[in-house]
């Protein structure tokens, strides 16, 4: 009997579903859809929505713009998730209209971390061993 393999990332249908929530979200948080003072006070960057399995779960990685007020701003979402949701749900033809979630984006912190480290004196000492070596060969070719 064969086993069936898990996938190990996402479904194209969970890709799909959380572009569509993606955009249904940045599009009310742009139209000012929901009236909060925070909410109307902020530039709010949606970059990734990730969906659970059944699709009843919409996790929203959410950025205000500069990376100001990020605490406030995700308890305005919070505050507004029933409206959100009810937004949503007009905007995208489901059976269900999924609860909201709203997270962080951490996505910049991670990459200023990595060019960070890019940067220290060890990375360079040895890019520079590397070229006085001769070794400009690319690595991924052998």
């Amino acid at each position: 009997m064969a086993q069936r393999q898990t996938p190990t990332g996402p479904t194209q249908r969970q890709q799909r579903v959380a572009e569509l929530i993606r955009h249904a979200i940045a599009e009310v948080l742009q139209r000012g859809d929901i009236q909060d003072p925070v909410l109307s006070a902020h530039v709010i960057t949606v970059p990734e929505v990730r969906m659970s399995t059944d699709l009843k779960l919409a996790t929203a990685y959410i950025m205000p713009l500069g990376g100001q007020n990020e605490a406030p701003v995700i308890a305005a979402l919070e505050r507004n998730k029933k409206a959100l949701r009810q937004e949503v749900a007009r905007r995208v033809n489901l059976k269900f209209a999924p609860d909201l979630r709203f997270l962080r984006d951490a996505t910049f912190d991670e990459a200023d971390r990595i060019d960070a480290l890019l940067r220290t004196d060890k990375v360079r000492r040895d890019l520079e061993a590397q070229k006085l070596d001769g070794d400009d060969s690319d690595p991924e070719a052998a």
